[in-house]
């Protein structure tokens, strides 16, 4: 049965938002008069962004474990950023709301695409002392934030998800003259609620909370133009990630214990030259194999990813930029054997590599080996589009397709995923602040797509979208 209407909400679910509109009011209120401070002093400065976004998507052959037929779902997300500046401080609050429409009880919605009005951000940010000394400069930035580093694949505020990621804690980031950059946080995950289908499926409201039996931490080091004189323009990240859990009654979790050291060698695109994109990180630690309180078992954790892209524009009129990629994430080869050797994406992204998300996303960095192609085109500044295709296996045929919730652990239904061609073309030249995006995927079901147990097995997945952005 498919939903057109919000949802009915229960009065005690009014408790967390009219919390939040006391609290956006306010703010509200003190930046008012901020603002009015900002006619005779410069000292102080309010400033109001947001975005609202609306996107249709539709996908006909469900590849996912115990799902048949097409889908369709219009989420709509609005984000409303206010920042006031002081001469100590900046202060910013940021709301989010992410709802879904359209769909019915088969659709695939979670935490990741719904999440009705709340707080995304809540922060202050002050400047600190900088780690580069003399001709530096650092800042501090305390409580719920979102967080961007580098290429984004071990940490990311997420653009395309209809829901962004926060955390609450401690965040530090410095850059010095020569533009090296250093990176350091601690910080618990946001936890996003309800979390149950049904509730989701409704658009209910209920405020979200810190996880605070997780811990993030991290300290990433980027350095600008590593050997200028050989490879102008290579810069070079060294990184570690670490992921420490506890179960709580309210958040159960599989206990573990993470370090992910890496690297990156990157050049950014530009005509006439090649670009190159190479990270690799390992993660060593432990877990449990599952999240019960019954399961006591460690086991030993040994895993790696590395995604490598080599590309070239050409000049010409539309930059057309020409790549070859790869990325491996290591599976689990013998689930018996006492280890978990899966490598899991745990707050990176995956859109930007492995292609469109949300109702479709058949593909992210668990258990996969995935060379492939990519044509980028960029005709005018209004106008972008690129071309994306991959042949997708897995890394071990005994673990699962995370995505699809698809496993053999005998490894007879083999490796091949399937062929994977994705699409985005992207406008901006309607009226100011306006961007037009449409985007189609196709997944051509390989012999594991076939033959694993419980699978639906489709003769092909289509996925398309269309969406609207307005920013101001």
């Amino acid at each position: 049965m498919k939903r057109f209407c919000v949802s009915k909400l229960k009065t005690g679910v009014f408790t967390g938002p009219a919390r939040l509109l006391a609290i956006i009011a306010a703010f509200m209120a003190a930046a008012t008069g901020a603002r009015a401070q900002t006619d005779t002093s410069t000292d102080f400065r309010f400033d109001l962004s947001g975005e609202t976004r609306a996107r249709y998507e539709s996908l006909n052959g469900q590849f996912r474990a115990g799902r048949t037929g097409s889908d369709q779902a219009l989420f709509l997300r609005t984000l409303l950023h206010a920042r006031l500046t002081t001469p100590v401080a900046r202060f910013g609050i940021e709301l989010q709301d992410s709802r879904a429409y359209f769909d019915d009880i088969g659709t695939p919605l979670s935490t990741g695409t719904v999440n009705p009005l709340d707080i995304l951000q809540a922060y202050v940010r002050v400047d600190a002392p900088s780690v580069f000394g003399d001709g530096s400069d650092a800042r501090l930035t305390l409580g719920r934030q979102t967080v961007s580093i580098g290429s984004k694949r071990q940490i990311e505020r997420i653009s395309y998800a209809n829901v962004i990621k926060s955390y609450t804690g401690a965040y530090y980031s410095a850059t010095s003259a020569h533009g090296d950059q250093i990176h350091a946080l601690m910080l618990a995950p946001v936890g996003r609620h309800p979390g149950d289908r049904a509730a989701i499926g409704d658009n209910q409201m209920s405020g979200d909370e810190e996880e605070w039996n997780r811990t993030i931490w991290a300290v990433h080091y980027q350095r600008p133009d590593l050997i200028p004189d050989f490879w102008p323009g290579l810069s070079g990240d060294l990184f570690v990630y670490g992921l420490e859990e506890r179960d709580t009654d309210a958040t159960p979790t599989p206990n573990r214990h993470y370090v992910t050291p890496g690297f990156r060698l990157h050049r950014a695109p530009a005509t006439g030259q090649l670009d190159l994109d190479l990270e690799a990180a390992w993660r060593f630690g432990r877990r449990r194999a599952g999240s019960a309180a019954s399961d006591t078992t460690n086991l030993d954790v040994s895993a790696g990813m590395v995604f490598a892209a080599i590309g070239y524009t050409f000049e010409h009129a539309w930059k057309p930029r020409l790549a070859l990629e790869y990325y491996w994430a290591s599976g689990d080869d013998d689930p018996n054997d006492g280890r978990f050797d899966q490598y899991e994406r745990l707050f990176g992204s995956r859109r930007t590599d492995l292609n469109n998300t949300s109702l479709h996303g058949p593909l992210t960095p668990a258990n996969l080996q995935a060379p492939g192609m990519r044509l980028e085109v960029a005709p005018s500044p209004d106008w972008d589009g690129r071309l994306a295709w991959s042949a997708a296996s897995l890394d071990s045929a005994r673990d699962s397709w995370v995505i699809a919730g698809l496993r053999d652990e005998s490894g007879q239904s083999g490796r091949f995923i399937g062929h994977t061609l994705d699409s985005r073309v992207r406008y901006r030249g309607l009226i100011d602040g306006l961007e037009l995006e449409l985007g189609a995927s196709i997944l051509l079901p390989g012999g594991f797509a076939d033959n694993a147990p419980g699978s639906p097995a489709p003769d092909r997945t289509v996925f398309g979208y269309a969406q609207a952005t307005f920013t101001f």
